[in-house]
Formats: C-alpha cells, structure tokens, sequence
C-alpha cells in the first residue's frame, strides 16, 4: 500500500497529457493552490463532499466547499485529508468557482491514494491526496468549488 504515494503523481501527468491540459501562463496572472479534505464513496457512481482554502500569490484566499460527483469502473469508501491541488494561472481568484470536468484514479485498502486532474474553461486543476479507505477504480465526472 505504501507505493500507492509513488502512483499519484506518475497518476496526474498520466491524465494531463491524456486530456491535453493548458500549461499556465505566466503574462500577470496570479498562481493558486488548494488544500482540501474529502470524503466520499463509489459503486460505479462515485461521490463525495468536503472542503478547502485557496491560497492564491496575491494575497487573496477563501474557503470554499467542494462536490464531486462522476462514474466508471469505481468502487469503495474513501477520505482525503490534507490533500493538495494546484491551478493553472488566473486573473482573479472567482475564476477558480463552479464546476471543473474531471479524471481521476483511486486505490487503496486501509491507505488510500486519490488523483484528478479536471479542467473548466481554460483553468485546469490538479489534485493529489492520501487517507484512508478501502477504494479502487477510475472516474470522470464533475468537481464543484464555492465559496463558503
């Protein structure tokens, strides 16, 4: 179970190449980052509810909650604490609310491991986590952040 920590990332480039996800542009816009606790289950219909803070480099941060909702061949229980993400670069912090399209893979049986990469518009996400669960699969589906 302990190389499921090694898979996450190996995970998240996987999935950015296989959606095509833009790279962050760098012309003034400011560079965000998500923390984020997640709990949820799946039986071919995977979802889950948690929450989080953006940070962003100008300052600005909030909390906000977090739904997602997807399926695939997923099954299992899972929580996510302390998990990161990071956003492409954006004008404004509002620019990361509403929902994302996402990918993701899970595996786990006691530790747990959680990847996604999603994308709205031209902002793109990548999450990484480790907690706890019993969960193995793959899902597409939809993530939705809002302030609290």
């Amino acid at each position: 179970m302990r190389d499921f920590g090694r898979i996450v990332p190996v995970a998240i480039a996987v999935l950015q190449m296989g959606l095509g996800l833009p790279a962050a542009a760098e012309d003034g816009r400011i560079k965000c980052k998500l923390t984020y606790n997640l709990k949820g289950w799946s039986a071919f219909y995977r979802s889950g509810i948690g929450d989080g803070r953006i940070t962003c480099s100008n300052d600005q941060a909030v909390d906000v909650r977090i739904r997602t909702q997807g399926g695939g061949v997923t099954f299992g229980k899972f929580e996510v604490i302390g998990g990161k993400g990071t956003f492409s670069a954006v004008r404004d912090i509002r620019d990361l609310y509403g929902g994302y399209v996402e990918a993701g893979v899970h595996a786990g049986a006691g530790g747990s491991a959680d990847a996604r990469a999603m994308f709205k518009g031209n902002v793109n996400l990548s999450l990484a986590g480790t907690g706890e669960g019993v969960n193995l699969g793959f899902a597409f589906g939809s993530f939705r952040i809002e302030p609290k």
